[in-house]
């Protein structure tokens, strides 16, 4: 069988798709799939270091500002679409999947009479994959209530694929602690703003120094990111030593394992791994994305009682405060944990190749 993937511009479209190729190949070994992403775009290096082939269009997305960027808009589309088509022709798929992002409207739209699928990892669903949904085969979603933007009957709740080595953390907190050279004696709040970082976070964490400090019972790992660590490197060791920083995290499963409550933003990938980690969790999420949709994915966790929300404008004031208190009321931390377990789909990206492969062979007879 053979499978073109496309999605990508960002991490939380790009991992999913790798995840997808990867089910797809445990379940059919000689599945040839190829990617298409877009160019200049960070699938064009996470892709390849996957170990899978991609092809990239010359695309980008539509600004909402006025801007003279928006002028190559409709000529970069046309250029794409004519190249999807060619790469759909030559490869001739028995599918075409798509994850959200900039390649995948040419792709899938140029996919005639092959099975297409969408998989989309948002609560509030992305424009590319409302577009393509009419014309979309089945529709993979990690929410409920997504029959607002796609064809009830086409919907598969699945989850969202994540990675692997978070699926079982058990025997894994002490190993995780000594990684990263903390105190084994002390609760562990573990801050990730992704990994460029989350400036909002790291001005909560800064300015909270002297809260920080009177708890010396707890200590924290703080993810700032590469482009903040320069600027807030000082602040952890000069002043706070129960606090170990770090430009980014290389065994995100240690840091889940150790952790006893979690601070992240509220993208659609790192909560579906949270609900998987099971752990208390205080949610900012990032104003600065389209349709505000990290507030809706994070009210999904709210609504049942699985997470906690700091607003992003209020975070300086109150975000390590409100985490404080959500760790030190173990009647608090022990309901979320209870409710967020409940949300975790561990076999998402199986689940998503069980429903590709079975169309491809309903298709072929």
């Amino acid at each position: 069988m053979r499978f073109i993937i496309s999605g990508g511009g960002t991490g939380g479209h790009i991992y999913p798709a790798i995840a997808i190729a990867n089910a797809i190949k445990r379940k059919q070994a000689d599945a040839d799939i190829l990617f298409v992403g877009a160019e200049g775009k960070m699938e064009m290096d996470r892709v390849p270091k996957a170990g899978y082939p991609i092809k990239g269009l010359w695309i980008s997305g539509f600004h909402r500002q006025l801007t003279l960027r928006n002028l190559m808009f409709p000529f970069k589309l046309i250029h794409s679409m004519w190249n999807a088509r060619k790469i759909v022709g030559q490869f001739k798929p028995d599918a075409v999947i798509g994850t959200g992002g900039y390649a995948s409207g040419p792709t899938l739209r140029m996919a005639k009479g092959v099975p297409t699928i969408l998989q989309e990892q948002n609560s509030y669903a992305g424009v590319t994959n409302k577009l393509l949904a009419q014309k979309a085969d089945k529709v993979c979603v990690a929410y409920d209530k997504m029959e607002r933007f796609f064809p009830k009957e086409k919907i598969v709740l699945t989850g969202n694929p994540v990675r692997q080595d978070i699926l079982d953390l058990t025997g894994k907190k002490d190993k995780g602690i000594q990684h990263y050279q903390l105190a084994s004696d002390k609760k562990t709040i573990l801050i990730i703003g992704g990994s460029l970082g989350a400036r909002t976070l790291n001005h909560a964490l800064r300015d909270a120094t002297k809260e920080i400090a009177a708890n010396s019972d707890i200590q924290i790992l703080w993810q700032c990111g590469k482009i903040y660590y320069e600027e807030f490197k000082d602040c952890a060791t000069a002043q706070l030593p129960h606090v170990k920083i770090t430009q980014f995290i290389d065994r995100m499963d240690l840091a889940y394992a150790m952790s006893d409550l979690v601070i992240s933003r509220a993208g659609a990938i790192s909560i579906s791994e949270l609900c998987l980690v099971a752990k208390p969790v205080v949610l900012v999420p990032s104003p600065n994305v389209a349709e505000d949709h990290q507030t809706k994915n994070a009210m999904s966790l709210v609504e049942k009682d699985a997470a906690v929300m700091v607003k992003d404008v209020d975070a300086k004031k109150t975000l390590i405060s409100t985490a404080i208190k959500t760790l030190n009321d173990n009647s608090l931390s022990q309901r979320l944990i209870q409710n967020i377990s409940k949300l975790g789909k561990p076999h998402s990206a199986d689940h998503i190749a069980d429903v590709i492969l079975e169309l491809v062979k309903n298709r072929k007879g």
